[in-house]
């Protein structure tokens, strides 16, 4: 095994374990399921420092570990896929920024140009993540909705906290991100 290997798969590992306490310590949790927390962090991080691939694998594992927090609430098995490893999965597309943020970390850039990355990256998982959510929560959950609302818009609104989530992560993201490249720099592919 390569030492690059085992580095990214020792990050994994650690952006789990790191996900999962962020993912027990709750700033708001909503009354159907979903909660404002910092775990996306972690996925965030590791996806815009390792890109896209290793930003999938390690949202959609964590998809999985988020199950063990409480009983899951599961109605269908598309729900299923939905609401955990594929909404995790979707925090992933962050890496598609990581290009980006290599160049500006690369050139020692400490403003717009790693602020640059990072936001859209964050922008781009919690996009993804609340989309996965949406189509759950209107298919799913929408007996849920007041009577003569919208179901897209009862989701739409409900699912909101994701958003909540990655103003929070993006603007740790900042810190951890710069901090990680002076004391672990990526090196390039």
């Amino acid at each position: 095994m390569s030492h690059r290997r085992l580095v990214i798969m020792s990050e994994i590992a650690l952006t789990l374990a790191l996900a999962y306490v962020l993912g027990l310590l709750k700033v708001w949790q909503m009354p159907q399921g979903g909660e404002v927390s910092l775990a996306m962090l972690p996925l965030l991080v590791l996806a815009l420092r390792r890109g896209l691939p290793v930003g999938l694998v390690v949202g959609f594992l964590y998809g999985l570990l988020d199950l063990t927090y409480s009983p899951p609430y599961i109605v269908h098995w598309v729900q299923f896929f939905l609401d955990y490893p594929f909404a995790y999965m979707a925090v992933g597309l962050a890496g598609v920024f990581a290009p980006a943020l290599k160049r500006a970390l690369s050139r020692g850039s400490k403003g717009l140009a790693v602020w640059g990355a990072i936001i859209p990256g964050v922008a781009l998982g919690a996009l993804g993540r609340f989309t996965c959510h949406l189509v759950s929560g209107a298919v799913f959950f929408g007996e849920y909705a007041p009577k003569g609302q919208p179901v897209w818009l009862y989701s739409a609104g409900y699912n909101s906290f994701v958003f909540v989530s990655a103003v929070l992560c993006a603007a740790f993201a900042v810190i951890v991100l710069m901090v990680l490249q002076r004391v672990v720099p990526v090196e390039g592919k």
